[in-house]
């Protein structure tokens, strides 16, 4: 069976509403602003009147009963967060949350001087949305009267907002689709799905057409996020989905300035203790952990860095972006972990002990219990060279994921149900992880949730009376070698000017950071690439963190080009399976390219595959790396995967690797 998770999120922000279709305005030969690589750069961002409504509402309501969480509260009120256009109703607005053209207006009025003001608008309105969940299901039908409604009656009427020459100076980041193309990859067996996806492919690219003749519009297609799309058998074909719809576009791949994943969804964006996916604990892989059911990718930083990857070999430009949501997936709080723990001897008790995901199953999307705020929307936060080109609040915090149903109304999702379960498609059940105690409709206000992602912020809110944030500089990636000291200097500032110490996660071998000056210093002794998260924190456990990599090569520069290959059944039917194999570099310097071949021993045929160039001559296979995935450091590794057809018996092959 497929290891796919399939029961996700909601997102949207969901009030009925009476409203009348806009007419199309005139677009000006005035309205030509420059089209930049990345809008949120010299830029400021808007920050809903309408989102800080409901957090000072909230906060005066707690102010007498606890006034410190009243605080930390307040402080969220002028994040900057996305606007949903959610229903065709959205677009004009309603007693609680205004329409498309006041929130431009608002912005006009937030923009300082000439410097240009970037809005977030929520594209998610497709016929048949949502296909795999309740709780977000849309209002038009999978259908082509539903196809054309959705052109008419909502694309053109925002597109035609969006044009007005009065806003040329602001840079509107649109999000497009949140769960559509993603359900179209993995979710085809649901009969909702497979009739909603050419509709999610057509309707998806008159949205891009349309709105990338806007020269100020920036669009950004979902990506999900990890825990859906990071299998092997996942992640290339939904690059092949992304790259066939934008190439449907008149403009082609030039109608996608980007990507966003973890919409609305609560995966890290790193998991500090938990950086190395295939670290053997037990004799066995941490991915094979019943958490990550072998998905190499723990995190949206890995994650989206691979899928860049893929999404670039497909054709994409090497200048798009890509967003993280980081509005709820900080999982801070008191249980989250603070240091390695490196006793467990099972990959489950190992990822148990130190991952910071508290969900038991990284499929629970619906209001989960336990989350906290992540990282505020920040610019370039892993440097300018890195693909993640900023953090971003699109889903408001506070707002619900969606109910479950109830003797009382027949709507909503099960998977909200606090007392439901969610299956993982491989006979594994779990609790939906969803708030007890609350039933509370999609997009609507809920108290007790924004009180717990504030309580559970990383970094923290509650800073014991101080007021201040902690930013650690971003060093870049770092390259040492093997036998040689290597020193670098970690920077940070706490805007209440406390006292800082540092710590730090991932360390090659032999190299340790000074908690009092931050400084990275030693010799290392390993060859190999190692993900660093350095973290500052101050007296009142406010913190701030930086991601970067560390690649120690070997100091004799000879002898390289050797590796290996390990062979892995990844799922199997009756007359088909999947595999993944794993290449390493057992040499002592980088490869520069590697072939894996072998001969099958039976009448195995391989019909896809990903992550290399498949040849073969009769039962004589060859698989060589794809153009991006040839340069591997020592010790480290990468991985190709293929869909094969066979019948009568499957022995595993044995495979002999070469490298130069």
């Amino acid at each position: 069976m497929s290891r796919t998770i399939q029961a996700l999120r909601a997102g949207a922000v969901s009030l009925a509403v009476t409203a009348s279709v806009l007419s199309p305005l005139t677009v000006t030969a005035a309205h030509a602003a420059t089209h930049v690589a990345n809008p949120y750069v010299g830029a400021t961002q808007y920050a809903s009147p309408d989102y800080a409504a409901e957090v000072n509402g909230q906060a005066a309501a707690d102010q007498a009963t606890n006034p410190t969480l009243a605080a930390a509260e307040a402080k969220v009120a002028n994040d900057p967060t996305a606007v949903w256009m959610d229903k065709i109703a959205a677009i004009s607005g309603d007693t609680v949350h205004h329409g498309l053209q006041w929130h431009l207006d608002q912005a006009l009025a937030q923009q300082q001087g000439s410097t240009p003001i970037t809005v977030e608008v929520v594209i998610y309105d497709l016929p048949g949305r949502d296909c795999a969940a309740l709780a977000s299901n849309g209002e038009l039908p999978a259908t082509a009267a539903g196809l054309a409604t959705y052109e008419s009656q909502y694309i053109d009427p925002i597109a035609a907002i969006l044009s007005n020459s009065k806003y040329a100076n602001e840079r509107i980041v649109a999000i497009i689709e949140p769960d559509s193309l993603p359900n179209a990859v993995t979710n085809s067996s649901k009969p909702s799905c497979a009739t909603a996806t050419p509709y999610y492919e057509a309707g998806v690219e008159y949205a891009l057409n349309k709105l990338h003749a806007i020269s100020n519009v920036y669009n950004y297609v979902d990506i999900a996020h990890s825990a859906w799309l990071g299998w092997s058998s996942n992640m290339p074909p939904a690059a092949q989905e992304f790259a066939k719809v934008a190439k449907a576009t008149t403009a082609g791949f030039a109608s996608v300035d980007g990507f966003i994943s973890d919409t609305a969804n609560y995966t890290p964006t790193t998991e500090p203790f938990l950086p190395n996916s295939t670290l053997s604990v037990g004799g066995q892989p941490l991915d094979s952990a019943k958490f990550y059911q072998w998905n190499p990718y723990f995190d949206e930083k890995s994650y989206d860095e691979a899928m860049y990857s893929q999404l670039v070999a497909q054709g994409f430009p090497s200048t798009v972006g890509i967003l993280i949501d980081t509005s709820r997936n900080g999982w801070g709080g008191p249980n989250r972990p603070t240091s390695l723990n490196s006793s467990p001897t099972t990959p489950d008790a190992y990822v148990a002990a130190n991952k910071i995901d508290q969900r038991s199953f990284r499929g629970d999307w619906c209001n989960q219990n336990g989350a906290g705020l992540g990282a505020a929307p920040t610019v370039q936060p892993y440097g300018a060279a890195d693909p993640i080109i900023g953090f971003v609040w699109i889903k408001p915090p506070g707002e619900s994921d969606g109910d479950y149903p109830t003797a009382s109304h027949s709507h909503g999702d099960p998977h909200c149900d606090p007392s439901g379960i969610n299956s993982d498609g491989n006979g594994g059940t779990y609790p939906t992880g969803s708030i007890p105690g609350y039933d509370v409709p999609a997009g609507q206000w809920f108290g007790a949730q924004f009180q717990q992602l504030v309580t559970n912020a990383y970094p923290s809110l509650i800073s014991g009376g101080g007021n201040g944030s902690v930013t650690v500089t971003n060093p870049g990636d770092q390259t040492s070698s093997v036998n040689t000291a290597a020193s670098l200097q970690i920077t940070a500032t706490d805007t209440a000017g406390g006292t800082l110490t540092y710590s730090a996660t991932g360390l090659p071998v032999g190299l340790s950071i000074n908690a009092t000056t931050g400084r990275i210093s030693g010799t290392p002794t390993t060859a190999g690439v190692s993900t660093v998260t350095v973290t500052a924190r101050d007296t009142s456990n406010v913190a701030g963190s930086a991601s970067f990599t560390w690649t120690v090569t070997s100091s004799t520069g000879g002898g390289g080009g050797g590796c290996s290959a390990t062979y892995t059944i990844g799922s199997s039917w009756d007359t088909g399976f999947t595999a993944n194999v794993t290449v390493t570099n057992t040499g002592t310097s980088a490869t520069q390219s590697w072939k894996v071949t072998w001969t099958w021993s039976g009448n195995q045929q391989i019909t896809n595959a990903w992550n290399g160039t498949e040849s073969h001559s009769g039962q004589n296979e060859t698989v060589s790396n794809a153009a991006y995935n040839g340069a591997i450091a020592p010790g480290a590794n990468t991985s190709f995967g293929f869909q094969a057809g066979y019948s009568g018996t499957n022995t595993n092959p044995t495979l002999t690797c070469s490298a130069s």
